[in-house]
């Protein structure tokens, strides 16, 4: 047998551990690719159907579709059970999810697409912040440098003083806020149970907040407004569904910058299909939260490296 050097084997064990690192990104990276795509379509329908029903009763009708979806899953986690801590956590993501949903929905029969995805962008900033905040990752100078700039870009987007804020723009940017914190609850939550259970009992919980909310301002909707809503479950379900496979696959620094390709797909869905004005402050603001967030993205992948390639002279004995 012909035996190895150590230092062969340790640069050989190096070289997998990137290899594996880089597939797991890449994986990550389709998953949030896909799950961008699912928004985008659930923008569509929700903007389509232009605040038709009452905000907290056409989220509710979404998540019964997608409570009926997932109730295999939900009937078998219920059985198995779940720690306390564990449903703590499933009922505050619930409690999030319940106002992010109704303001979302608001938002959408407002303002145009474009501007509720390039607020939403706040949606990875809130969970980068509250990734340091909570759960310890680093913040160095350069990375709260780029989330200045992102928030700076909000504002560019939001121009408030220079123009009359809607209530929608206002209702977004409490959305983003609550759905950045519940992704983060997402987060802590794949890496204790499966992915497809984390996305069943958000329905759940979010299901159960919705019902009193709905029930008391109902109207009663047509067999094509239900049909859409319909659409809109699978494409939400799905949606969420991916992220969480994107937040188990990789790190969320490496997932999160690809959300910003939805507003080039938004703001070509407002100009083709609704006939909106292309507002170049809302490209400008999104321009600068892509950048800022890809530059901690790149940021972080460096710093990977370097800590994953042993420096020279490492391997010698």
């Amino acid at each position: 047998m012909i035996a190895l050097a150590p230092g062969v084997v340790m640069a050989h064990l190096h070289r997998m551990q990137i290899d594996t690192s880089t597939r797991r990104d890449l994986a990550g990276i389709g998953w949030m690719l896909v799950t961008g795509l699912c928004f985008v379509a659930v923008n569509g329908i929700v903007r389509g159907l232009e605040g038709a029903l009452p905000a907290a009763q056409a989220a509710f009708i979404r998540f019964l579709f997608g409570l009926a979806f997932l109730m295999p899953v939900i009937l078998s986690a219920l059985r198995q059970g779940f720690p306390a801590d564990v449903w703590r956590l499933f009922i505050l993501r619930g409690i999030l999810h319940v106002a992010a949903v109704i303001a979302w929905f608001y938002a959408m029969s407002r303002i145009t697409v474009a501007e509720v995805t390039a607020i939403g962008f706040l949606n990875p900033i809130m969970v980068t912040i509250g990734a340091a905040i909570f759960m310890g990752e680093k913040l160095a100078a350069r990375r709260i440098a780029a989330i200045a700039v992102a928030l700076l870009g909000a504002l560019v987007v939001l121009r408030p003083g220079l123009r009359p804020l809607d209530p929608g723009h206002l209702s977004q940017v409490m959305a983003a806020v609550c759905f950045g914190t519940s992704y983060l609850l997402a987060k802590l939550l794949a890496d204790r149970v499966p992915a497809t259970v984390v996305v069943a009992m958000m329905s759940l919980t979010v299901s159960i907040g919705l019902a009193p909310l709905a029930l008391a301002d109902w109207v009663p909707p047509t067999a094509e407004q239900v049909a859409w809503l319909g659409l809109v479950a699978i494409f939400a379900t799905a949606g969420h569904y991916t992220m969480t496979r994107a937040f188990a696959a990789a790190p969320m620094t490496v997932t999160q910058p690809v959300t910003f390709l939805q507003l080039v797909w938004a703001s070509m869905l407002g100009v083709f299909v609704f006939g909106e004005p292309v507002d170049g402050w809302v490209l400008l603001g999104g321009a600068m939260m892509i950048l800022a967030i890809s530059y901690i993205t790149w940021r972080e992948a460096r710093l990977r490296s370097r800590m994953q390639t042993p420096p020279v002279g490492a391997t010698k004995s």
